[in-house]
């Protein structure tokens, strides 16, 4: 299954031709490799195992590019802005592609893409950049409203929770007063651009919420938004019979049900699933979910991935256990 990828490992990963060389590989040898699958060229004169390719989310081989392009760099490498900064920050790219690796030129200089670099040109506030592991990039804040500018709603909502849940959510339970400061100052920060895009970026700051623990429960929430759904609850508590409390994605009084996205981040995400293998937090699940049913009596209504690929999926797999937007 794909796994995240921290920059340590992915600078670990890297290999340029001349270290393949170095450690006894031939052109030959490197071409053959490539052709086979065996090692993927990042770029060019980078490469990475295709064993290590494969097992990675966009995310990881983002970061790859992202690291190849610093190391390739003559003198220091510019800032890293956009989604090349995301993946630095460690943010979601939900269901996005990069198709090129993003930086910052001059404000003088024209924004151009060149060899796979796309360069902006932006204005810059004081607290704009920043460095993750001596690597220059936007600031956490600029990058999320850069995302929520330019990328689709979901992906743009999925890197806002993301960010937002590093500061106002501890546990289950977000800090409004942390939230809103958070928006207050994004919003004072978009207030002060021109950039295209701002109009959607209010809205998806305004619509964040850090208690979305994978983009999946992001964009169920977007589109259960859409759907008209008002009266949703997120993280709902229940208390079970041994006093234990469980969290749930969702709570709909209304059908006296909750509801909860399925996705593989659960069962693959190191921070979700700690030291417990995949087969332990599967059979977790079912005794959970059993125990919320038996203290409730709610129902549990699950989806996955295929079921979020637009709200008419979402709503006909809710209106199948008669669960209705209200």
């Amino acid at each position: 299954m794909p796994r995240e990828l921290a920059i340590p490992s992915a600078e670990q990963m890297l290999r340029s031709r001349s270290e393949l060389i170095e450690r006894g590989m031939t052109e030959r040898d490197i071409a053959d490799a490539v052709q086979t699958g065996a090692l993927i060229r990042v770029r060019r004169g980078w490469y990475v195992a295709g064993a290590d390719w494969t097992d990675l989310w966009r995310e990881g081989r983002h970061l790859l590019e992202v690291l190849a392009v610093r190391r390739e760099a003559t003198y220091a490498a510019p800032p890293f802005c956009l989604d090349s900064a995301a993946v630095l920050h460690g943010l979601p790219l939900y269901r996005t592609q990069p198709s090129a690796v993003h930086t910052l030129t001059a404000p003088t200089s024209h924004s151009r893409r060149r060899s796979g670099v796309a360069r902006h040109s932006l204005a810059l506030g004081e607290d704009d950049l920043t460095e993750i592991d001596g690597i220059a990039c936007t600031s956490l804040e600029r990058t999320v409203v850069d995302l929520a500018r330019t990328l689709r709603p979901e992906a743009a909502v999925a890197s806002a929770d993301a960010a937002l849940r590093r500061i106002a959510v501890v546990g289950h339970r977000q800090d409004e007063s942390v939230a809103a400061a958070w928006r207050e100052r994004l919003d004072s920060r978009m207030s002060r651009s021109s950039n295209r895009g701002i109009r959607q970026a209010r809205r998806v700051v305004a619509f964040a919420d850090g208690r979305a623990q994978l983009p999946g429960e992001s964009v169920s929430r977007l589109l259960l938004h859409r759907l008209g759904f008002r009266d949703i609850e997120l993280q709902s508590r229940v208390t079970a019979s041994d006093g234990r409390d469980f969290w749930l994605d969702f709570g709909f009084p209304h059908a006296r049900a909750f509801g909860e996205f399925d996705g593989l981040g659960k069962y693959v995400s190191p921070e979700m699933r700690g030291d417990r293998s995949i087969d332990d937090v599967v059979i977790a699940e079912k005794r959970r979910e059993d125990e919320v049913r038996g203290v409730t009596g709610w129902r549990v209504v699950r989806w996955g991935s295929e079921h979020i690929r637009s709200e008419d999926a979402l709503g006909a797999r809710l209106a199948a256990f008669g669960i209705h937007p209200r």
